[in-house]
């Protein structure tokens, strides 16, 4: 076991060049994605397969194909879900024990600082990422189109209507910066 560990600290220190990266960290919230994933996938199946409510569908799969519909209806809700998480004042409580305010980065976007070693800081950085955010993001949308696919739709079609209406602000604001100058 020492042997493991040995070559995982000198891969380690390889990687970061003496750098403070929390490698270990990043592996556990890896871990933590995966063994959710799979649990997800494993309630699935076995709830198509036990006679439970998805059990008149194809075996372990979403109600229904996503088709290009869902698939964007899909997409436009982890982009604003993501930078809802990542980035807005609201939810900076949320990412308060893992960051530092620094500033805004934009029309109602805040800009943090990751604070903290270890656990704290892969989780600061995860969360502080919209791309990063997405995967989670996309996967918990997945799992409702399985589990509640008309309340996932419903949340969807919600989060699409406010990503449009934040489109149609800046629109606005930027049509009335350039009429007053």
């Amino acid at each position: 076991m020492t042997a493991v560990v040995d070559s995982a600290r000198r891969q380690k220190e390889k990687y970061t060049g003496g750098q403070d990266r929390p490698l270990g960290s990043y592996l556990g919230t890896l871990a933590v994605y995966g063994a959710t994933t799979a649990a997800v996938a494993l309630l699935a199946r076995r709830r198509a397969g036990a006679g439970g409510p998805l059990a008149s569908r194809r075996k372990g799969r979403a109600p229904r194909p996503i088709g290009p519909a869902d698939l964007a209806l899909m997409t436009v809700t982890t982009h604003k879900l993501s930078r809802l998480i990542s980035k807005d004042a609201v939810t900076s409580p949320l990412r308060a024990p893992f960051t530092r305010y620094s500033g805004t980065a934009g029309p109602a976007e805040l800009s943090e600082e990751v604070r903290g070693q270890g656990l704290r800081h892969a989780v600061g950085e995860l969360i502080t990422c919209p791309f990063c955010t997405a995967q989670w993001v996309a996967t918990a949308y997945a799992a409702g189109l399985v589990f509640a696919p008309d309340a996932t739709r419903l949340a969807g079609a919600t989060m699409t209507a406010v990503a449009g209406s934040d489109w149609l602000q800046l629109a606005y604001a930027r049509l009335q910066q350039a009429a007053e100058g």
